[in-house]
């Protein structure tokens, strides 16, 4: 089955995959954006067009989640790496905890960066099981009256995944960097959310912040400048220079998941690509092994091990050989990682489930 422009299925943790709609339309503005005279690469971003397509990319965000007029949406650089500094330094304040919940590696580094800043609960840890599984929230046990309870939605590495909104009382923050805009979110049960745009929204550069209006006024009066939300908030994204061509293609993509039916039909199509590769993990009688348990299967993220580390190699080797590209899991949990993001098409997952039925007849 071939790609168009001869592309490979590309199951890689990140950068993600692009539409191919989304890269053409990119390709034809590359050099003289709308009539500008210039890329967006170039341009100023205090420019009207770029103006434009600053305001248009927020717009069509906020239409795609349904976030509320009393939240803030920022476009800000550092990758979500920095968000696990930025929050603990604007709302874990002297005297208050924040309580973790870690499903995985990423979680345990959001944990590492804020007990830099201040004091830290982990509420809940799944270490023990190599990180197989999300919890159910009701069981946590958390502080009285934490500063705010942190969570990533979706662990790339070992593929768990929360598959529906946390309902806590507490203030949620949430590190949505690689299941955003996969499925329908309720804005309001969370007080902020942080995304790195590199796995469902568009190239490396950007990262997406929604931040309640009532949680930024939490933040201190005096902060340092590039770590200050308000700040950022008040520059409407401009207090430094954005990072204008991740924004840019941000919104091309925004405007396709919009044409294509929104984050409901981005669901269904998700649950769909998912299903086909742990279809072919379940009828392999234990020749694959899912990492994640039943009910914590990411959509985003499937993870997978094989008999042995050679016949992890020889997989690998004989997917580049049919153009499935950047199968070969982490090492903390080794085997397949296929991340099949937003713009991951369904025949790559197909084509993915076939070989590995012919795969597991052959070395079985």
């Amino acid at each position: 089955m071939s790609q168009p422009y001869d592309r490979v299925f590309n199951f890689s943790a990140g950068p993600c995959t692009l539409p191919v709609e989304v890269l053409e339309e990119a390709k034809e503005d590359l050099l003289n954006y709308k009539g500008a005279g210039m890329s967006v690469m170039e341009m100023s971003h205090r420019s009207k067009p770029f103006e434009k397509i600053l305001a248009e990319a927020e717009a069509d965000l906020r239409t795609l989640l349904g976030i509320p007029e009393s939240y803030k949406v920022l476009f800000l650089q550092g990758g979500a790496s920095l968000q696990f500094s930025m929050a603990p330094w604007n709302f874990l304040g002297a005297g208050q905890t924040a309580d973790y919940v870690v499903t995985g590696a990423w979680g345990e580094k959001a944990v590492e960066a804020a007990a830099m800043v201040g004091s830290v609960k982990v509420a809940y840890d799944g270490k023990a099981g190599n990180y197989n599984q999300a919890p159910d929230f009701s069981s946590i046990p958390l502080s009285d009256n934490p500063a705010y309870v942190h969570f990533t939605s979706n662990e790339t590495i070992q593929g768990v995944e929360f598959l529906s909104d946390p309902a806590i009382a507490p203030p949620l923050v949430c590190d949505m960097s690689s299941d955003i805009l996969s499925r329908p979110v309720d804005i309001s049960k969370y007080a902020m959310i942080y995304a790195g745009a590199q796995k469902n929204m568009g190239p490396a550069g950007a990262t997406v912040v929604i931040l309640s209006d009532d949680f930024m006024a939490k933040s201190p009066a005096k902060m340092h400048p590039i770590l200050d939300y308000k700040l950022h908030a008040k520059n409407s994204s401009m207090y430094n220079t954005p990072p204008c061509w991740t924004i840019y293609m941000c919104g091309l993509v925004y405007k396709y998941l919009l044409k294509k039916g929104g984050v409901a039909a981005s669901q269904r199509r998700n649950t769909e690509k998912a299903n086909t590769i742990y279809q072919a993990i379940d009828s392999s009688d234990g020749f694959y092994k899912g990492h994640a348990v039943c009910g914590s299967r990411s959509i985003m993220n499937v993870t997978f091990t094989l008999p042995s580390e050679e016949l992890t190699s020889a997989f690998v080797k004989e997917a580049e050989g049919r153009k499935l590209d950047g199968l070969k899991g982490h090492r903390s949990v080794g085997g397949i990682r296929a991340s099949i993001y937003n713009a991951f098409p369904l025949e790559g997952c197909q084509v993915l489930a076939e070989f590995m039925g012919q795969f597991a007849a052959k070395n079985g």
